[in-house]
């Protein structure tokens, strides 16, 4: 994982809908008017066999009414500074327009590969006005309808050609990798500080692929893993650039490249919008997770009520994943970090539960006898046997039954519910399947 795709350009040129086309969902927000697109412009494909990550950058920046270059070149560089390959989209019906050749002046320096992607040619017929857009000095530009999908096949094989063939091969896979996240502020930089504070204990840094995350393998007091940072986040921030969305595209990396993540939350200001879009990437990705509420030593209700309070604040704002553990500590002091690891370390494990198949059955046959799925247009759900997928990445079990496209969420939600009280999955995702007999 760790190939990120930046959509940049203008408003209006069909950023949003070329990301809803590539990543198959309806998440971002599609209308006439310009800027409408906001955050959760981040979603996950797969070509050829390749699994990429895509960002649309307009969401990212906050556009005003007027549409300032200073806007758009945030976005711009943004997607230099993060991504693998670039699509630079514009209108093949307006042709080149100023703010287009402003964009293209910045990509050309780039040193990352980018694809001029001339959108909007819903009937084939513009492809003569494809021409013109050679005059960005950018290559050869690629037609297509994100509308229709038409040519988005091609611009996929390009995509997969110009992607940089790393390998992140150095890092022992038996090693946990845990990656710290959070919003900027909330003591991510302490927390690192506070476990990697004995330098001569720690094995070297070890880079990741093209120029993403940097592993530094924390083996003392008897844990052994690796810590997932960005090296984005070593770079000295720029002084204008919205912090905030460049956090959250940086997360994004360390995200993929771990297999538990620790959130941080800053308990002085409690969970907030960008915990929770922090926290929707994990869930994207199904991995491990603990919160830890961070600055405990100096919030303001420190009592038992305090920690409930704040505790079922949490889970409502994540729901319906609710089942992964919260701790309340400070990175500054020290208090209860290595409680951290060690739920980390758990998590981690819960990953790889197997379940025995003739345990899992009597369980789950008695709680299906107990509450069988509700019938639908007369007709009724019979499950027969519950198995657990080998080798999944997340706990995985599949159902055969007679008619699986009628078993509705909240009874998944119940099963999954049923297997959590029964086995102990604490921060690990699961996957329910239901597959006709």
């Amino acid at each position: 994982m760790g190939r990120l795709i930046a959509i940049v350009g203008r408003p209006n040129v069909g950023k949003s809908t070329l990301f809803n086309r590539l990543t198959q969902t309806r998440a971002a927000i599609v209308n006439d008017t310009s800027g409408t697109t906001r955050d959760r412009q981040y979603g996950i494909m797969e070509w050829n066999g390749m699994e990429m990550s895509v960002v649309d950058t307009g969401g990212w920046v906050v556009n005003s009414e007027d549409i300032f270059e200073g806007e758009i070149n945030k976005q711009v560089h943004l997607a230099i500074d993060e991504a693998d390959v670039i699509l630079f989209v514009v209108d093949i019906k307006n042709g080149i327009t100023d703010l287009d050749d402003h964009v293209a002046a910045i990509l050309r320096k780039a040193k990352k590969p980018v694809i001029v992607v001339t959108n909007k040619d819903d009937n084939n017929e513009s492809i003569y006005a494809e021409a013109e857009f050679y005059a960005l000095g950018l290559g050869k530009p690629f037609s297509i309808s994100a509308v229709n999908g038409t040519g988005t096949g091609d611009l996929l094989d390009e995509v997969v050609r110009l992607m940089p063939k790393g390998s992140d091969e150095q890092v022992h896979d038996d090693l946990p990798r845990f990656a710290i996240v959070g919003r900027p502020n909330a003591g991510k930089s302490s927390l690192i500080n506070a476990l990697m504070d004995e330098e001569r204990n720690i094995v070297t840094d070890i880079a990741g692929t093209t120029r993403d995350s940097i592993y530094s393998r924390y083996n003392k007091f008897g844990f052994d893993f690796y810590l997932v940072d960005t090296a984005g986040i070593r770079k000295k921030a720029k002084v204008n650039e919205d912090i905030e969305y460049y956090s959250v595209l940086r997360s994004i990396r360390a995200i993929e490249n771990s297999d538990v993540c620790i959130l941080l939350i800053d308990a002085t200001r409690g969970i907030e919008a960008q915990d929770v879009n922090i926290f929707s990437i994990i869930q994207k990705n199904r991995k491990g997770l603990v919160v830890l509420v961070n600055k405990w030593d100096i919030a303001a209700e420190k009592s038992q009520q305090g920690i409930k309070t704040m505790e079922s604040a949490i889970r409502e704002r994540l729901a319906p994943f609710t089942d992964f553990p919260i701790i309340f500590g400070s990175a500054l002091t020290k208090q209860r970090i290595f409680k951290v690891l060690e739920t980390a370390i758990n998590v981690y494990k819960h990953r790889q539960t197997v379940i025995p198949t003739s345990q899992l059955n009597n369980y789950m046959q008695e709680v299906i006898t107990a509450f069988p799925p509700p019938a639908v247009k007369g007709k009724y759900v019979k499950i027969k046997y519950v198995t657990m997928l080998k080798g999944s990445y997340v706990p995985s079990f599949i159902f055969f039954c007679n008619l699986p496209q009628w078993v509705r969420d909240p009874y998944k939600r119940y099963l999954e519910n049923k297997i959590r009280e029964k086995w102990d999955l604490s921060g690990t995702p699961i996957n329910l399947f239901f597959r006709e007999k």
